[in-house]
């Protein structure tokens, strides 16, 4: 059975979205050519929420798209089921080149799915810089990528799990920590 802990609930994670939406603000000086860019399926949510934050702020709209990353993978061949993968599709109806792309995602791990979704970001076009803003880092990494704008930072063991819930998915915004006794 496994033990469930809270660490963020949906009034943390509001805050931690807020601080982000700041931290990308200052970062870029505006948001003029940033796009911000989900990954599917609940860093496309996260993006939207950062999205409207940032509009709140500036007063004018930031660009998003989203990304779903499945061809892109390095494990693609233990992802699908039958002979052909399923197609990924990439929602970003604007120019990448000369752009600041900010990947949003809910949790970053190994750094496996942010490699594949740098992949498709470059297939795209060359941006001026890609940045990338996670909800929760909790360490592990297998590839040399670090987050720019991190809601918490949790370390965790490799036999813990994270599970980050959205109301847009899950009916409620929770960060919980799941070990297995």
């Amino acid at each position: 059975m496994a033990e469930v802990t809270e660490l963020l609930d949906a009034q943390a994670m509001n805050r931690a979205l807020t601080r982000i939406a700041h931290e990308i603000i200052e970062r870029n000086k505006g948001i003029d050519k940033v796009i911000l860019v989900g990954i599917r399926t609940r860093g496309t949510y996260l993006a939207r929420r950062l999205a409207e934050k940032i509009e709140k702020i500036e007063g004018k709209k930031v660009r998003t798209g989203e990304l779903d990353i499945t061809l892109y993978r390095d494990d693609l061949s233990t992802k699908f089921v039958g002979d052909e993968p399923k197609v990924q599709q990439v929602d970003i109806d604007y120019v990448v080149n000369d752009q600041k792309i900010v990947l949003v995602d809910d949790v970053l791990y190994t750094g496996r799915t942010v490699r594949a979704a740098l992949d498709a970001v470059m297939d795209l076009g060359r941006p001026a810089q890609i940045q990338l803003a996670v909800l929760i880092d909790r360490g592990h990494r297998e590839l040399p990528i670090r987050a720019d704008y991190v809601g918490k930072n949790i370390p965790t063991s490799s036999s813990e799990r994270i599970v980050v819930q959205v109301t847009e998915v899950d009916g409620k915004d929770q960060v919980t920590l799941h070990k297995t006794n």
